[in-house]
């Protein structure tokens, strides 16, 4: 089962086991940490251009997956010094319709802080982390259309205008 450990600032993951959503947050609590921000993404019955999506599969290429992890991780605390706990879990495999595919928590002494730390995670996860998807519907299934070139943790929030332009 996935864990983290439990004295550590940062917990990033890949994993093929559903992500423990209750024990990253409580994880996440500590006496610092007024605000505990959490988002989840899950899978969805549709994606861009495509109706009727049953399941998804997700690849990545590991080391350099958990790498640029542990890079955003970094980047969040150089950006918030506050930040108290970061955790960054991904999973890859086949999951079904509503399964969580990626979790992002992120504690801090303060509410926006928090929030701005996790949407920056999530964002810069999207676009520099060695991760892909593919859709399944009922017609076949195929990668998902969004491309982008995989960037560094900080050229990819640096270049980022608002929210990312590729779901997973």
């Amino acid at each position: 089962m996935l864990r983290p450990i439990p004295d550590a600032r940062d917990w990033v993951a890949l994993t093929d086991e559903p992500l423990p959503a209750e024990t990253a947050a409580r994880w996440a609590t500590v006496p610092s940490a007024g605000a505990v921000v959490t988002f989840t993404g899950v899978v969805r019955d549709h994606a861009e251009g495509r109706p009727g999506v049953v399941a998804m599969s997700y690849e990545a290429y590991e080391g350099p997956a958990v790498r640029a992890l542990t890079d955003i991780a970094a980047e969040i605390r150089r950006r918030w010094p506050d930040v108290a706990r970061v955790a960054l879990l991904h999973r890859v495999g086949d999951l079904r319709l509503s399964e969580a595919s990626v979790l992002v928590v992120v504690s801090a002494p303060h509410r926006g802080v928090a929030f701005e730390a996790a949407e920056f995670a999530i964002d810069s996860l999207k676009r520099s982390a060695p991760i892909w998807k593919q859709e399944h519907w009922s017609g076949g299934s195929d990668w998902a259309v969004e491309q982008h070139t995989i960037r560094s943790a900080t050229s990819a929030a640096t270049s980022a205008a608002g929210p990312a332009a590729s779901e997973r």
